[in-house]
């Protein structure tokens, strides 16, 4: 597989429009965004990773096996960031997944050691109140024993069930490990038509 960086924007008035499908993967800061897109993409630094919150301030977009685009969105939710940064991140973020034609799936990348949050669940039900489709990848799950991934894993889809009717699809996920990569390719490929 081949991922190559394309760009960071500002904004999506200056983000090129593309003629490939995109994907775009999001979460809360420090969600382990960067070392899912690494993994993802076999490449130890493509997305930078950071130990400080709130380092993705751009859309960045990497263009994979000259099919399709890894669009990396800024985090939501830090409490660090200014007022005016969280405003910004938000009309982003708002701007990109409302408008983008060639948007095919959001993967919202959810902590798999913490219970459902709530700015998650809100952000998750803004997707699909907006009609922009979306699937949940769970990270970090190698800080975890294997049951305890299995419990918190069916605790969140008893959580969502609450207020969905039917649930998205889902990837247990491990950078380190390299667990979901497959599955998550494979996912893309047939979401591509592939």
């Amino acid at each position: 597989m081949r991922a190559e960086f394309k760009g960071s924007y500002p904004s999506t008035k200056v983000l090129p429009e593309g003629d490939l499908p995109e994907f775009a993967f999001i979460g809360r800061s420090n969600v382990g965004k960067s070392s899912l897109i690494n993994m993802l993409c076999n490449h130890r630094d493509l997305a930078k990773t950071s130990s400080k919150p709130g380092k993705t301030q751009h859309i960045a977009r990497f263009l994979v096996d000259n099919k399709w685009y890894l669009i990396d969105l800024p985090g939501y939710g830090y409490a660090k960031v200014s007022k005016e940064s969280r405003a910004i991140f938000g009309e982003l973020i708002q701007d990109y997944l409302l408008d983008r034609e060639k948007l095919y799936c959001v993967f919202v990348l959810i902590d798999s050691r913490l219970e459902a949050q709530k700015i998650d669940l809100e952000f998750m039900e803004w997707l699909g109140e907006s009609g922009v489709p979306f699937t949940i990848a769970f990270t970090k799950t190698d800080k975890l024993k294997p049951a305890e991934v299995i419990t918190n894993v069916e605790n969140y889809k008893t959580k969502l069930l609450e207020t969905w009717v039917e649930l998205p699809d889902m990837f247990v996920t491990s950078a380190t490990e390299k667990l979901g990569q497959t599955e998550i390719l494979k996912f893309i490929d047939k979401v591509r038509g592939k």
